[in-house]
């Protein structure tokens, strides 16, 4: 039976750019499950299976929302396919990741290019998403992205963790990518789908790492709208 993914979209359909969407799309691919995705916009929460909380799959007659809830269901339910986490061990570890993401890089990036993401919305959309973000950072989205080209090299150096792990192994898991992966690719992808400011030097690990994240499973990330490699 397919997977149903509610992914978040832009004024092409095929532009998606959630973050927590990425993380979900790429656990199911490492499950190897097949899954169906259905585009959305900001303004279309009442199309989500309720109650929703904007990252949803539907599993036959089962509802899950929250991409950590998605990965966990995955792994519980779908044993006889590759783990996520690679035991009990890898699953904490991979909510440390999860908790810098969503503290460090996640907050870095949205300064750097959160007019790109009001420029690719729907139409329908945009007045919501200025709206909400504006209020949010107290200051237009032009003045929130005014001085981004100097604050680029202070994020590029928050990355220096990742960085330094990803120098020395293929993947943040070791040899192979592993859910902590997915987590901290969906922000680079969130990024790269709906924004040409590169956030990574051509020389940086990070973005060889980025470029083999790109490739896993056929090309799934790659294969999707974006700038940059």
């Amino acid at each position: 039976m397919t997977i149903t993914l509610y992914d978040l979209a832009g004024a092409e359909p095929n532009r998606r750019f959630s973050p927590f969407c990425w993380r979900a799309r790429l656990a199911l691919a490492h499950k190897g499950l097949a899954v169906e995705t259905v585009p959305w916009g900001f303004t279309e929460k009442d199309r989500l299976p309720q109650p929703n909380a904007g990252r949803v799959i539907v599993d036959g007659g089962t509802v899950i929302h929250d991409s950590t809830a998605i990965a966990d269901y995955l792994e519980e339910h779908y044993t006889d396919r590759p783990s996520l986490f690679g035991g009990e061990t890898g699953r904490a570890l991979a909510r440390f990741v999860q908790n810098w993401t969503e503290t460090v890089l996640q907050p870095g990036i949205i300064p750097l290019v959160v007019l790109d993401i009001h420029r690719h919305s729907r139409p329908q959309d945009q007045e919501y998403f200025r709206r909400s973000r504006e209020e949010r950072f107290g200051k237009t989205l032009e003045e929130v992205v005014r001085d981004r080209e100097a604050r680029l090299p202070g994020f590029r150096a928050s990355l220096d963790p990742l960085r330094r792990a990803v120098e020395r192994q293929d993947f943040l898991s070791g040899k192979a990518p592993a859910y902590a992966d997915y987590i901290v690719f969906g922000a680079f992808q969130w990024a790269r789908a709906i924004s040409d400011f590169e956030l990574l030097a051509s020389d940086d690990p990070v973005r060889a790492w980025r470029g083999r994240m790109l490739d896993l499973y056929g090309g799934l990330a790659r294969g999707t709208p974006a700038y940059g490699d």
